[in-house]
């Protein structure tokens, strides 16, 4: 299998890079993070233009029609810069869920193209997360409802819900509780279609968060390399010691044993392989502990000052631990793993793995 990106998407995801190191710098995020809403309209507006918002929705609906394997890259650089998982929420997740309704769906029709120009905000329910992201601000709410014979997916406008602040260690996060009730308006799926959505929701879901995970891990890793060149003890930097050299190296390896399985998941996504939920939760797995691993690290290195307000790694430090948990945490996701190792049309051995039909 070929794992190498082409020009394209490399010219994309260097082009955001370049845009957040500007815009979304953390002096910047932590301005926006002490409002009340905590979010800011001009950023998203500005991410909007760049295009992030049209990524995968369809050429149809005004945008530009990328898939996971594009978005494995770009939360990557979500991650990196610690931009709000809401975004990815509206920008990929939503769209995905609309994208699946039939293509005369008028929800689809409406919400769609409005996705593509970035004026809108759209929150998602799964009966994974206890919490939704920014409820508050959102211009649309699609909640599942889980029945005896499947999940319904419900639209609701804000004024059909009441949303109840949740506190979070993460200062980008924005969750809350949702009371609401289903009704025959508000319902979008009947419950055989919306549970073929919910699942692949969980799967995109859990996806993108092992892309921003990473993204995560090497932002700490960048960040405690910087530190270690400019912090001295004994008249040297504390980078040139071999015990913090080894400390660096193995969050290095962390992070380049966990993306060939996050990329092999996205193309199990992108390709709608059968097995495409066993190569995510492996991905959720092996990200989640490269994020985890990071920021344990990179804690030692700084001492109980990174912690504090003060220091940047405090921030992307505690939205890995967040997200750690985030569209299934370990357990659940090393149950799936399990399952499916023990069934009787596992997924075992090299053939399997480099099968060329995939």
């Amino acid at each position: 299998m070929n794992f190498t990106f082409n020009e394209d998407q490399h010219a994309l995801r260097d082009s955001i890079s370049r845009f957040l190191m500007v815009e979304a710098a953390p002096e910047k995020l932590r301005a926006i993070w002490q409002t009340d809403a905590g979010r800011s309209t001009e950023l998203r507006s500005k991410l909007a233009e760049q295009g992030i918002t049209a990524l995968s929705v369809p050429e149809s609906a005004g945008g530009l029609g990328l898939g996971d394997v594009d978005w494995s890259l770009m939360n990557q650089e979500l991650g990196y810069f610690g931009i709000p998982d809401s975004l990815s929420d509206t920008a990929y997740l939503a769209t995905g869920l609309l994208s699946g309704l039939p293509e005369n769906h008028p929800i689809r029709n409406k919400w769609l193209p409005l996705i593509a120009d970035g004026s809108v905000r759209i929150a998602l329910g799964h009966p994974v997360n206890p919490w939704v992201a920014d409820a508050h601000l959102a211009d649309l709410l699609l909640l599942a409802y889980p029945t005896a014979t499947g999940t319904e997916w419900h639209a609701l406008t804000p004024d059909q819900i009441t949303a109840v602040a949740c506190p979070s260690i993460d200062a980008s996060r924005r969750l809350a509780t949702i009371t609401w009730q289903p009704s025959d308006d508000s319902r979008i799926t009947d419950s055989a279609a919306g549970q073929a959505l919910a699942n692949d929701l969980l799967d995109r879901g859990a996806l993108g968060v092992s892309a921003q995970l990473l993204g995560l891990a090497q932002r700490m890793l960048d960040l405690t390399v910087d530190y270690a060149a400019q912090r001295k003890q004994f008249g040297k930097p504390i980078g040139s010691f071999q015990a913090v050299k080894h400390q660096l190296a193995d969050i290095v390896t962390k992070i380049e044993f966990a993306k060939p399985v996050l990329y092999r998941a996205a193309n199990a996504m992108s390709q709608s392989e059968a097995q495409r939920s066993v190569r995510i939760s492996h991905a959720k797995i092996a990200c989640a502990d490269a994020g985890w691993f990071a920021a344990r690290k990179a804690i030692q290195v700084h001492g109980a000052m990174g912690y504090t307000w003060e220091v940047d790694l405090q921030m992307f430090m505690k939205r890995a631990w967040v997200l750690d948990a985030a569209w299934g945490d370990r357990s659940f996701h090393k149950q799936r793993l399990a399952d499916a190792l023990m069934s009787n049309d596992s997924l075992m051995g090299p053939g399997a793995t480099f099968n060329t039909s995939f």
